[in-house]
């Protein structure tokens, strides 16, 4: 598709954290065209906070509609304030059907993304994706970049994401927060139990680290407010910040933080992507799919003939996968 003058780009965004990272690679793949362009981005507001945090992102639209509803009337409310904009092109990043609905209610020229749920004509630039040639994600997003015929050339582009300093400097006060060699804890995983590290482990990690004169920091969401209330418990001086900041408070937060001990989950991405050094413990799930992209991460797994078995909570009952992995190798990747 030739272009006389600057384009405009929308991105239907994913409604994972982390996948929101990750596409990131993807928008800075667009960003590197040799011509002038635009990039917007869709997203629920599960993740409209981290594409604000994307310096080729303009502006972005919210679509809050509850997961696996069609909210056919907000998409049309969406659409046609995205009509407006006339885009050139849109990258749909989710595979349903219902996330494609808001470009074609919009008219938009070009529209881009994965077969997915059977979106021929919808999508009238749907593409059959081959998951042997494309196993990591963050492949699969920076590839609909490129034009049908044209191959996919590793690596695709590690995620980089901005922070505020002058929020950071907020939370520092607000909090009392050190401002240097802090190690910070998130200990949970919204996919499910199965990714989840004991927290007892979390709490003998955040002891060791007290006991050596380091402030930490406990992170999550409201719905991680109960284990970091028990490693809390566990290990007396830790700071629980858990339910208390929104999305943006997290990110700059990590980005001050010495290291980020976590679990397979949005918080990697996010360190990962603001180059903090990161210990990253996985489960159920695989780092040959969805690794921490940065030099600075270590991931840490064991070798079990269950696993990996992409469940959200263990089908044998046992969480070996994650049992198995001691609090003290990950206090040793600390000292490195």
């Amino acid at each position: 598709m030739a272009y006389s003058s600057e384009v405009k780009l929308l991105i239907v965004a994913p409604a994972w954290v982390g996948d929101m990272v990750m596409a990131h690679s993807l928008i800075q793949s667009l960003s590197s065209r040799p011509v002038a362009k635009i990039i917007d981005v869709l997203a629920p507001p599960s993740t409209l906070p981290i594409a604000s945090r994307m310096n080729e992102v303009r502006k972005t639209y919210v679509l809050d509609v509850g997961h696996g509803r069609i909210g056919l009337s907000a998409r049309m409310k969406a659409a046609a304030l995205i009509r407006e904009e006339s885009y050139d092109e849109v990258y749909v990043l989710p595979n349903s059907w219902k996330s494609a609905l808001v470009p074609f209610l919009a008219r938009i020229k070009k529209r881009i993304g994965w077969l997915g749920e059977m979106r021929f004509g919808i999508l009238n630039d749907a593409r059959p994706l081959d998951k042997s040639a494309l196993p990591l994600m963050v492949e699969r997003y920076s590839a609909l970049s490129l034009g049908k015929h044209e191959q996919f050339v590793r690596p695709a582009l590690d995620p980089v994401l901005q922070f505020d300093v002058e929020n950071r400097s907020r939370l520092v006060s607000r909090f009392n927060l050190s401002g240097t060699g802090a190690i910070a804890l998130a200990p949970g995983a919204e996919f499910g139990p199965a990714k989840k590290w004991p927290v007892s482990y979390f709490a003998d990690v955040a002891k060791y680290c007290l006991d050596s004169g380091r402030q930490v920091w406990l992170l999550g969401s409201k719905k991680d407010v109960s284990d970091c209330e028990l490693i809390e418990t566990k290990a007396n001086g830790a700071i629980n910040l858990a339910g208390k900041t929104s999305l943006e408070d997290v990110v700059d937060l990590i980005s001050l933080a010495d290291t980020l001990v976590c679990n397979d989950s949005g918080l990697m991405h996010i360190s990962a992507a603001l180059n903090t050094k990161t210990v990253a413990l996985f489960g159920s799930t695989s780092s040959e799919y969805t690794p921490p992209l940065s030099k600075n991460s270590w991931v840490v797994s064991r070798q079990l003939d269950c696993r990996p078995c992409f469940q959200r909570v263990c089908p044998l009952g046992h969480m070996d996968c994650l049992k198995k992995i001691e609090a003290t190798e990950i206090i040793s990747i600390l000292d490195i």
